[in-house]
């Protein structure tokens, strides 16, 4: 419904003419929510003032009672807001809410992100082009803001966040680390410390991919989870059955053996040091005894 005051999705005083079904809406996403086909922005040539109901070439001021219709207005998309500090980006193809020193293009990403992620993020081509691989809406449009991932994938910020609280923690597409999980592994290492597999798993061990670094290796098997010798992460994929259980069961009795084998010859060789040291007693104390006094006759 039209208002003075815009829709739910925009602030501003005027009405646009569908170029494809010549209807009228306050912008885009209402007529979408309405119609069976999507507004294409860049062809609207018409706009409706709010106030005189003029028809009239899209521009920012009402040719006939001077009216605002939107304290920023693109002659591009044809974007009628208040001012949110927007700017257009040519490489994007539309706006973005800046401040425009805030944010940078990345050419290969093909994507305006701030300034703090200049150099210091993972580059994905034409990332933005592709859809949220947890809604599976669009991204590069979308009103939603983007949350960029360690692995160079996005989502949109609300996806991220309902990701998040419901304890998933990997990016959908390639299952590597969302955000840190430093604290999360330490406290593996200490659930794992203070739960021992039984005694038949003692020494079984696993071949496994780590999904952060990508480093293959055989580490020991654990209900609890597999640790990455190379990151230190337990985002890890096992890569086949249980491996060495048998020879560790056979290593760790013969293990057993041996060390039975080696505290009895420590006994024995305990036994023959006391014997000797008795034996040495006997021979000082025989030297050393004090001479008896004569028997009276």
């Amino acid at each position: 419904m039209a208002s003075p005051v815009g829709c739910e999705h925009y602030v501003r005083s005027c009405l646009l003419k569908a170029p494809c079904c010549g209807k009228l809406y306050v912008c885009r996403l209402c007529h979408d929510a309405e119609e069976n086909h999507e507004m294409d922005r860049f062809k609207v040539r018409e706009v409706q003032c709010s106030e005189c109901q003029t028809v009239q070439e899209a521009q920012q001021t009402c040719q006939q009672c001077d009216l605002n219709f939107g304290e920023y207005y693109c002659d591009i998309c044809h974007l009628f807001d208040k001012n949110k500090k927007q700017y257009h980006c040519q490489p994007c193809g539309i706006c973005r809410i800046g401040p425009r020193e805030k944010y940078f293009h990345c050419e290969k990403c093909n994507l305006c992100l701030a300034q703090d992620l200049r150099g210091n993020h993972k580059c994905v081509e034409n990332v933005s082009r592709q859809n949220c691989p947890v809604c599976m809406e669009d991204i590069h449009t979308s009103r939603i803001g983007a949350h960029v991932l360690p692995c160079g994938h996005l989502l949109h910020k609300t996806c991220f966040d309902d990701m998040v609280r419901t304890g998933a923690y990997r990016c959908p597409l390639c299952m590597h680390s969302a955000c840190s999980m430093e604290y999360h592994w330490k406290q593996i290492d200490k659930e794992i410390s203070l739960s021992p597999m039984p005694t038949e798993y003692q020494g079984a061990t696993v071949k496994i991919l780590c999904n952060d670094c990508q480093t293959h290796c055989t580490v020991p098997f654990h209900v609890l989870g597999m640790k990455c010798t190379g990151c230190g992460s337990y985002n890890t994929a096992q890569d086949g059955g249980l491996i060495q259980q048998q020879q560790g069961g056979e290593q760790q009795q013969q293990q057993g053996e041996e060390q039975e084998e080696e505290e009895q010859q420590q006994e024995e060789e305990e036994e023959e040091q006391q014997q000797e040291e008795e034996e040495e007693q006997e021979d000082i104390e025989t030297d050393t005894e004090p001479e008896q006094p004569p028997t009276p006759h």
